[in-house]
């Protein structure tokens, strides 16, 4: 009999479809085992598993899984404070009906990090799986420069990044966003071989957390404004299954890509350099600036340069539709933050 795959593509764990998997009676341990590993890994970003059981047909036993918890749903949040700790947060997402969002991982304009609760992270953990949320985004400090020319600044990239790593293997199945930094006159190529000299060295075998390098406007010296710098840093990276991508719209679009008139040749583009599989999530920001401005200055949705209409299309666009979508719009009161969720929402297709 044909054997199906089991989860071979992350779109195919968002869709709410029924899996099957076949195995003989001798394959039966070497099975569980396999879908016991996998499940661990969907739990948290399939909400909860209504079905897992073994039904006797002769010699062939099914395993049926139903996949609940990301059907039909925009994953959308925003940014939120960590000031008052992880089970804050999550309380915070879900009063602006939120199912994901991000939040600096220590001050973003320092380098101080508050000691861990172990017990607040506990009631994070299961508030999060109580609600199926998507993975949620860790943002490192602004002050993180993996690519710096200062020594010491290179010194706290390394020493934040890897304790921030450390910290989020208490929250598993996460990502860990952060600027690949500025080269301040070395050149790109310096900057991109110190990046994925750092990412080399905090990197580690088994960790639970994808690090993501996220698009830049190309602002002053910047590194990763286009396509082809973020691609050269992965290539140079050694655990490649640890790393991911994180694409800003605002970023994108001031670094000269045009999302709003050829959003396709956009994307068609970023899988051939980069490849769409190693996109794991979106800022989704509008920008103050028209495109190729190299400016980086968010708007809030539907007030700026790249619109609401063509923000709306990347939120429902098939090979986007599944992943979480972070706001980092320019707001101070919760009520922007829910309206732009809601709306966003209510303009997404099923």
């Amino acid at each position: 009999m044909k054997r199906h795959s089991f989860f071979t593509r992350r779109q195919r764990a968002v869709c709410g479809c029924l899996y099957t998997h076949t195995a003989t009676v001798r394959e039966r341990e070497k099975l569980a085992k396999r879908v016991s590993h996998r499940l661990l890994i969907f739990q948290r970003i399939t909400n909860h598993i209504t079905e897992r059981r073994f039904l006797r047909n002769k010699k062939i036993y099914y395993l049926k899984i139903t996949v609940k918890g990301w059907k039909h749903m925009l994953h959308i949040g925003n940014h939120i404070s960590s000031a008052k700790g992880f089970e804050a947060m999550g309380k915070h997402a879900l009063k602006l009906k939120a199912d994901t969002f991000g939040f600096f991982t220590r001050n973003p304009r320092g380098s101080r990090v508050k000691a861990l609760d172990m017990e607040d992270i506990e009631k994070f953990v299961h508030l999060l799986q109580e609600n199926g949320f998507a993975p949620i985004v860790a943002h490192a400090p602004y002050t993180l420069n993996p690519c710096a020319k200062e020594e010491r600044v290179l010194s706290f990239a390394k020493l934040a990044m890897e304790e921030d790593l450390k910290r989020l293997e208490y929250i598993p199945g996460n990502y860990y966003n952060f600027h690949p930094g500025s080269h301040v006159g070395q050149g790109k190529e310096v900057g991109i071989q110190k990046i994925a000299q750092i990412l080399n060295e905090v990197l580690f075998e088994g960790q639970k957390t994808k690090v993501l390098l996220e698009t830049m406007a190309g602002k002053g010296s910047e590194v990763g404004s286009s396509f082809e710098e973020i691609r050269e840093i992965l290539d140079r990276v050694s655990r490649k299954q640890y790393m991911g991508v994180c694409l800003d719209t605002c970023h994108v679009w001031d670094a000269g890509y045009d999302i709003v008139a050829h959003l396709d040749e956009v994307l068609s583009e970023f899988d051939r350099v980069i490849g769409l599989s190693n996109l794991c999530a979106i800022h989704l920001n509008d920008s103050q600036n028209p495109m190729g401005s190299h400016k980086d200055r968010h708007a809030p949705i539907g007030k700026g340069y790249i619109g609401f209409e063509a923000l709306s299309r990347i939120t429902n666009h098939p090979a986007l539709r599944h992943l979480p979508f972070i706001l980092e719009t320019p707001h101070e009161k919760d009520e922007e933050w829910a309206l732009e969720i809601q709306t966003l929402r209510e303009a997404w297709k099923e």
